[in-house]
């Protein structure tokens, strides 16, 4: 199955199902941050919202959420570091 980034504003079966595939498929931290990257910008939501979601709902283990949050926001987090030095 093919997976479409641009999922849109509703979220059938398949396409959570696809995601989930995604999510699993992706390793590696720079595979994942370059899943995100693509997905955000294809997407009015975040990536970290639907997984927010699919561990809520779960759909998802917590084991697999927290791998894919924590690289999300130890990345953000690296960015801003690097700006504040910029700025100092």
């Amino acid at each position: 199955m093919t997976l479409s980034l641009n999922i849109g504003n509703f979220f059938n079966d398949s396409s959570s199902h696809a995601l989930v595939d995604e999510l699993r498929k992706r390793t590696s931290e720079e595979d994942i941050l370059d899943f995100e990257e693509k997905f955000n910008s294809k997407n009015e939501k975040n990536l970290h919202v639907y997984i927010c979601r699919f561990l809520k709902n779960r759909s998802i283990s917590r084991g697999l959420a927290s791998r894919w949050l924590i690289t999300i926001v130890e990345n953000k987090e690296s960015k801003i570091d690097t700006l504040q030095k910029l700025n100092i």
